[in-house]
């Protein structure tokens, strides 16, 4: 008997493939985690400074001087991580990275030195870590090979959502200003990161064979046909490798030249990120002697556009090849880096258009470069070695996010050109490592299951599922 959709049912079937949302039957503690957790990072991200500021007798200098040391500390800890993925999975390092957040916040709350600072950022930014390298391999187990550009899209603009929300709570409770007020906000953030811990844990969608968060089975619509995954979500495996238990560890990864290329290209948008962070509000400011307004302008742009679009981009890049798509990613940074660059000869009734245009092309190249990066890092490594690879992959972000703002700020005062120069530079140079990542070495293909079938993404140690 063929199964009867409701209206509302239908409609809403009409609406997800519309903007490009992926099938959340099923999914509402992924999705509830994901959420709070970025609420509670758009809380912390905001005021971490004044909070110190407020609540010790530190200095502005000595607190940024000690959170500094904490991040540093952290640089070496993916490569730790990495085994810890292949051991026990996704979702058991996910959760205890929002859980070890957790400690850390709380130690925010005691701290008085600068020493302790440095101890507690470095908890916050060891939790931090673990979240992000297990994020991606369990959105891949969430999807299991179906609609899989766009469960990347939909999580981001999520993240998104609850980043922009979480920063505005955290300007209404710095506009207080009371040392109470901060300290609310401090514990509103270790109650979020703590939820958002035990939702994942508790969450089963992302384990095969069980039934994804427990409640009355419903009927399931009728599957709508799904597009022929890219040609790089098919290999699970780098080239030459074949499953089997780890043997060389990151030796194995260090000789995967393809992994190596992908690794290098993201570390072009790595430094690409910290444009909004580090470079715009001195370059407005200082260099186009616009008003500072313009920069709150340029950021709200920023977020809202990746919050509503991000999940039809990922619809119109979910038939495509990831590698087409990230390259016209790094082109449009390279535009958009160029246009930065070039508004200093414009006159000034032009530099308020430019500005927005710029953010514009830089938007569309995080949009469109975010999924591909995130799920290629993900499904071009072998299964038994994902962590580890995803340990040398986090590093990118880690040594670029480090690396950037002394250097873009050293390239500033040198001319206020050169770093849109150099941004322009890296983001053409990384296009030539990407090309040819979507081509299945011939090892691989031959290892491939009869059917060209991928898969299910899946970490047999995780002693949970």
């Amino acid at each position: 008997m063929m199964p009867q959709h409701s209206p509302a049912t239908s409609a809403w079937r009409r609406v997800r493939t519309a903007w490009g949302l992926p099938d959340l039957a099923g999914k509402g503690r992924f999705v509830t985690a994901n959420l709070i957790d970025s609420l509670g990072n758009g809380l912390v991200m905001a005021f971490t400074v004044v909070f110190f500021v407020r609540t010790t007798s530190l200095s502005l200098v000595a607190v940024g001087a000690a959170l500094t040391v904490g991040q540093l500390l952290a640089l070496p800890v993916p490569p730790f991580i990495g085994p810890l993925l292949d051991t026990f999975g996704p979702r058991t390092v996910v959760a205890a990275g929002n859980w070890i957040s957790v400690a850390g916040f709380i130690g925010f709350l005691f701290a008085q030195a600068a020493w302790q600072i440095v101890l507690w950022q470095f908890v916050v930014q060891l939790g931090s870590t673990a979240f992000w390298m297990g994020s991606s391999p369990l959105i891949v187990q969430v999807a299991r090979g179906v609609e899989r550009a766009r469960w990347f899209g939909f999580v981001r603009a999520l993240r998104n959502v609850g980043i922009g929300f979480g920063g505005a709570a955290s300007a209404v409770a710095l506009s207080i200003g009371t040392v109470a007020g901060l300290r609310a906000v401090m514990v509103i953030n270790v109650v979020t990161f703590a939820v958002a811990g035990w939702l994942l844990i508790t969450f089963r969608g992302a384990d095969t064979g069980e039934a994804a968060d427990a409640g009355p089975a419903e009927p399931k619509p009728e599957p709508e046909p799904a597009p022929a995954e890219p040609g790089p979500a098919e290999p699970e495996q780098a080239a030459g490798e074949s499953a089997g238990p780890p043997s060389d560890g990151y030796r194995t990864v260090l000789k995967d030249t393809r992994y190596l290329r992908l690794v290098a290209t993201n570390i072009a948008f790595a430094f690409a990120s910290a444009v909004i962070t580090v470079l715009l509000a001195v370059y407005a400011a200082d260099d186009l002697r616009v008003g500072s307004w313009i920069v709150g302008v340029l950021v709200v742009l920023n977020t809202a556009v990746v919050a509503l679009f991000q999940t039809l981009a990922s619809r119109w890049t979910e038939a495509r090849s990831p590698v087409t798509v990230l390259t016209l990613a790094l082109l449009f940074n390279a535009a958009a880096f160029v246009v930065f660059g070039t508004l200093l000869v414009l006159p000034g009734w032009a530099v308020i258009a430019g500005l927005l245009i710029a953010m514009v092309l830089y938007t569309v190249a995080e949009i469109l470069g975010s999924p591909p990066t995130s799920e290629l890092s993900v499904v071009m490594a072998p299964e038994h070695l994902r962590g580890r690879y995803l340990g040398v992959y986090q590093l990118s972000w880690s040594v670029g996010g480090a690396v950037a703002p002394a250097l873009l700020t050293a390239l500033s005062e040198g001319g206020a050109a050169l770093p849109w120069v150099f941004l322009t530079a890296i983001s053409l140079l990384a296009v030539p490592l990407v090309l040819g990542l979507d081509r299945r070495p011939a090892a691989t293909s031959e290892a491939a299951p009869a059917g060209g079938a991928a898969p299910v993404a899946r970490f047999d140690g995780d002693p949970i599922g």
